[in-house]
């Protein structure tokens, strides 16, 4: 079988599997790579770039390397190619636990318990929930679920298209890495330097894909497209800047101002000034626009994967002839 159909045809098993299955309770390879990850940061850390380089090449570079001994271990074998690529693919994709994770905020706001609301927060993301109102948090839900539609589904599924499951498996590595330490608090500002770079360059294809996605699948076009052409640039982040804004088009809403991460409060430009603030029903309405963006980028990356296959072809024919 083709590479560009193993692709697709594993992909497509993957994503259903996280709908059907949503993320491991136990034992997520993620987390697991979370893990190894923290212990080899707990023996290298130095308050040093060149010493975060070399933990962002070690442990990525490690997963990486170890996807690509699997997939040229069942080379050859159709079956096994398409079974390891679903399961690689359900390993890094996150897609059903992020609307999750956000319904039960958005049901506890709905239900009038802030408390709670601001308790299931940091499973999405990593803001002081404590100081926060109800419209706050469900401003930083819309926010969380804009962004990770781009790190834990797009941007995987882009390189997975590109470089099978070692694209996969290294833009999950390269996006945990992100998380854990591309921080600009004391103790990582120069150690996680590296990491944070590397996430950018990664994350830069698959957040013009999701942001040009959110454009064609949202309730409003216009607004979406406008959003993401003005607003994208304020935001400090290259890749997180077109896909909240994009997002908060769509949705009509106001997103971006003050958070707080960390005890360390920042203020954000305001993406989308002419909508209106986040509220909690707006929560359902990011989630299902957040699916539909999934889906979408499952069909481009597999009929992309196949065009790319085609031109190869032709090309190599050319060079026959």
């Amino acid at each position: 079988m083709r590479a560009d159909r193993i692709f697709a045809y594993g992909a497509t098993a993957g994503l259903i599997g996280d709908l059907l299955l949503g993320d491991p309770r136990r034992g997520h390879p993620v987390a697991a790579f979370g893990r190894a990850a923290g212990a080899v940061e707990r023996v290298l850390w130095r308050d040093h770039r060149g010493w975060g380089a070399l933990h962002t090449a070690l442990c990525a570079g490690g997963a990486a390397a170890a996807a690509a001994l699997l997939a040229r271990g069942v080379r050859g074998r159709s079956a096994a190619s398409v079974a390891l690529t679903a399961a690689a693919t359900w390993a890094v994709v996150g897609g059903t636990s992020l609307g999750r994770e956000a319904r039960a905020v958005g049901g506890a706001l709905a239900a009038g318990d802030v408390e709670v609301a601001r308790e299931r927060l940091p499973h999405l993301c990593g803001r002081d929930p404590q100081s926060l109102d109800e419209q706050q948090i469900a401003r930083a839900v819309v926010e969380s679920v804009a962004e990770n539609t781009s790190d834990a589904v797009v941007g995987a599924l882009v390189w997975g298209a590109l470089a099978g499951v070692p694209g996969l498996v290294a833009f999950r590595a390269v996006n945990t890495l992100d998380a854990m330490v591309g921080h600009k608090s004391p103790r990582y500002r120069r150690f996680g330097w590296a990491s944070a770079r590397l996430d950018d360059v990664a994350g830069w294809p698959g957040a013009r894909l999701t942001a040009g996605l959110t454009v064609l699948a949202g309730q409003d076009p216009r607004a979406a497209l406008r959003a993401w052409r003005d607003d994208a640039k304020k935001h400090p982040s290259p890749n997180a800047g077109p896909v909240e804004a994009s997002f908060a088009g769509a949705l009509g809403v106001r997103l971006g101002g003050t958070l707080s991460y960390g005890g360390r409060v920042e203020h954000r430009p305001v993406l989308n000034a002419r909508g209106r603030p986040v509220q909690f029903g707006d929560i359902e309405r990011a989630v299902r626009l957040s699916r539909r963006v999934g889906l979408l980028t499952l069909a481009a990356c597999a009929a992309g994967s196949v065009a790319g296959h085609a031109l190869r072809v032709r090309r190599a024919g050319k060079g026959r002839g």
